[in-house]
Parts: C-alpha cells; structure tokens; sequence
C-alpha cells in the first residue's frame, strides 16, 4: 500500500506543479497536443478508410467468403440443364445449412437511345451478399417474390428520368430485354413493365445516362427462355471464411453427386480477401507519409518540451535540495518529476485525441471520405489508446534526463542557489 499512496502523492504532486506553472505547460505543450491530434488522426483515417475500401470491394466482389458454384462437360463444354443446375444448388445449400446464396444472371437489356443499360436477374439474398446500397425504398423482400407482376430495383438516374416518383405508389417502369435469333441476329422481344421496390445510387457512369438495375430472378426466368438465362447464371454462397476452404470441397462434391456423372464441378472464392495479397493495404503509402510527418511534428514537440523542462529544472534546484534536506529520496524526486512531464503530455494526448475526433467527424470530411457507406463509421478505439500510450511514451521520454538531473541534487545545493 505504501507504494500506492507514494503513487498517488506524486501524482498529486505533480498536477499541482502543472496548475502553478499553466502557462510554461500550456507553451510547451501545444506542440505535443498538435502532433498527438496528427498522430491519432492518422491511424483512425487508416482504419475508417479501409472500412470505406472493404465495403466497396464487397459490393463488386461480395463478402468474404463468397464461393462460386459451376460446372460443365469437359469433352464437349456443354453446360447442364438450366432446371438441373438450379435443384443441385437448392440441395446443396439447404444440406450444408447455407443461410445466403443467390443466383445472378446478366439480362441484355435495349439500351436508351442517349445512354445504355444494364440489368442483373438475382435472389433476394443478393442484396446484403454483395451490400447494395439503396437511396430510396428497400431491396426485394418475401412479398415481391409473390408479386404476379415483375418487381424491380433501378439506378438512380432512371428513376430521376421517371420524374422521381414516390415507391409508395408503386411507380412502374417499362423495360425491353434483347434476345437473339437462331442466325444471330438481334431480335427485341417483347417489353414489360415493373414495379420499381427500391433505388440504388448511380455508380461509375462517367457522366453519360445509365440505366442500371434488378430483377428477381424467378420473375426474369418467367420472361427470358431458360437457356438462355441459365448460360450466364452464377451460383453464389456466402460461408464462413475460417471452415471456407473444408466447406468449398464439400460443396462441389454435394453439387456433382446431385448432377450426375460426366460434369466437372468447379468452387471458388470471388471475393476480394481470397484474390488480394496477404497484408495488402490500398492506403499503406499515403498513411505512412503522413504518420511520417506526424512523428516528425511529435519529435519536434517532444524536443521543444525536453529543452523547456531542463532549464525548469535548473530553476528548481533550490527546491529541489530543500526537499532533499527534510527526507525526500532520490527515487521520490525522480518519480515527482518525471511524472510532471508525463501528466503534462497526456493531457496534451487527451485533447489532442478530442480534436482529431471533432476533425473526422466534421461534415466536409464525411461527405468526401465516408458518403455511401452502409455501417456507421465510428471514432477506432484503439487509435485513441494509441494516441494516449505515444503521448504518454513522448512524457517519459522527455522526462528521463530532467528526472535523473533532480535525482543527483543534494541538500547542500539549496544553499548554493
């Protein structure tokens, strides 16, 4: 307990120290308080900034793991029936317990005559898969699988064009797939309407009018002939990626036995964890540029704080033996100094750790850096205890050579100065 309560003194001790001299503190300690915001800002854009990474390669490539499903005939490249296909996918995820998987298929819509068009035949599990994000309305849920008429989920430049009707009014939209004839020859058939559910944000248009969107695939299935959709059709689940590669072997073995012999059955990750580098960070370079010039500033800061401290502690000599001659160890004026210094930059930390979260969280910085995510970009925990363990870490160091400069001071020096 004595160490404690000699902890606590010190403590106590040294916060006074700071409250008489606020404003020596307040000089040195700007710098520190800067550098600490830099330094944690940093490391907390690094993580928010690969959260914002991770949700964009989700949409394109889905979420870890996400496992392709194919399978053809190796002799003649011939695909099996699209019914066939379609009951062996069925088994094989409700026999591995497989909550998400979805079909997806690319439907050859007519183009507008200003722009061009691009519509996907997908189940409802698509939608959190592959995190797509909405602006208006909702993604496809139980009731418009039991629609009679087609739903549909459609770009935001294509519901402007519509005159941005509200969904609760069930605005439909006329829609024109392309199909071929049996000498290649594109032949338009037949258009349909849909009921617009849901609108997603336009995405890499490079300025020219787009009309993007989804369909259910049963819906897109009653209207498009089965060869033809089947030909494109990906079969997508979504596993666990720690059991990924043990459960992808069971997959394609479930998924030949149910197709029978003479097919080969091939599994895959299409996700970005399984095709990028182990370690690869996108943003690596730029973030170690400018925590390079964060630990120069907090270098700069630390020198300017040791070179202030020293001449202090020159100052306090007299103090410093006159405490010595009433019983003060050596050990407890090394601790009382070097604790001033420490409590001085962690504070410093502390507010430098407000200011860089009031910094991130400004509106200008979410609207550039973080618009379009789907989960709520939050303050990294551990780049704020980061922040206090380096401010902490810059006190102690900066408080090593004043503290051992205290420590040799003897009761006969008080008479001296």
């Amino acid at each position: 307990m004595r160490w404690a309560a000699s902890m606590a003194s010190s403590l106590a001790e040294a916060w006074q120290e700071l409250r008489v001299h606020r404003m020596r503190v307040l000089l040195s300690l700007i710098v520190v308080a800067v550098s600490v915001a830099a330094f944690t800002a940093v490391v907390a854009l690094g993580q928010m900034l690969n959260q914002g990474f991770q949700e964009s390669m989700e949409r394109s490539s889905g979420r870890p793991a996400l496992v392709s499903l194919s399978a053809y005939n190796p002799e003649t490249g011939a695909l099996p029936d699209a019914a066939v296909l379609d009951r062996a996918f069925a088994e094989t995820m409700e026999r591995h317990g497989i909550e998400w998987s979805s079909r997806a298929a690319w439907l050859e819509a007519v183009p507008p005559a200003d722009g061009w068009a691009e519509l996907r035949a997908v189940d409802a599990d698509f939608g959190v898969m592959h995190r797509v994000p909405l602006i208006e309305g909702a993604w496809f849920g139980e009731r418009d699988e039991a629609r009679l008429v087609p739903t549909a989920v459609i770009n935001e430049s294509w519901w402007q064009r519509l005159g941005a009707p509200a969904l609760a009014s069930s605005p439909r939209v006329e829609i024109e797939l392309q199909t071929w004839s049996e000498d290649g020859a594109p032949a338009p058939s037949g258009s349909f309407e849909a009921i617009v559910v849901g609108v997603t944000p336009d995405q890499n248009t490079g300025g020219q009018y787009t009309q993007t969107g989804y369909l259910l695939y049963e819906q897109a299935a009653a209207l498009v002939a089965p060869e033809v959709l089947g030909s494109s059709t990906q079969y997508e689940a979504w596993i666990p990626p720690e059991t990924a590669e043990e459960l992808m072997e069971s997959m394609r073995a479930s998924f030949g036995l149910h197709l029978g012999d003479g097919y080969l059955v091939d599994a895959y990750r299409m996700d970005y964890d399984a095709q990028m580098q182990e370690g690869y960070d996108p943003f690596g370079p730029l973030l170690l540029v400018l925590g390079g010039i964060s630990v120069l500033v907090l270098s700069l800061g630390a020198l300017s704080l040791l070179n202030i401290t020293l001449v202090t502690t020159r100052f306090r000599i007299r103090e410093i033996g006159v405490r010595r001659s009433f019983g003060a160890t050596g050990a407890r004026v090394f601790l009382s100094v070097m604790l001033e210094s420490v409590v001085g930059t962690v504070v410093a930390g502390a507010a430098g750790i407000v200011l860089a979260i009031f910094a991130l969280r400004l509106p200008i910085v979410q609207e550039n850096l973080f618009a379009g995510l789907q989960d709520a970009v939050a303050f990294p925990m551990s780049a704020a205890v980061t922040g206090l363990l380096v401010s902490a870490g810059v006190g102690a160091l900066t408080g090593l050579v004043p503290a051992l400069i205290a420590m040799r001071v003897r009761p006969i020096d008080a008479i001296r100065f």
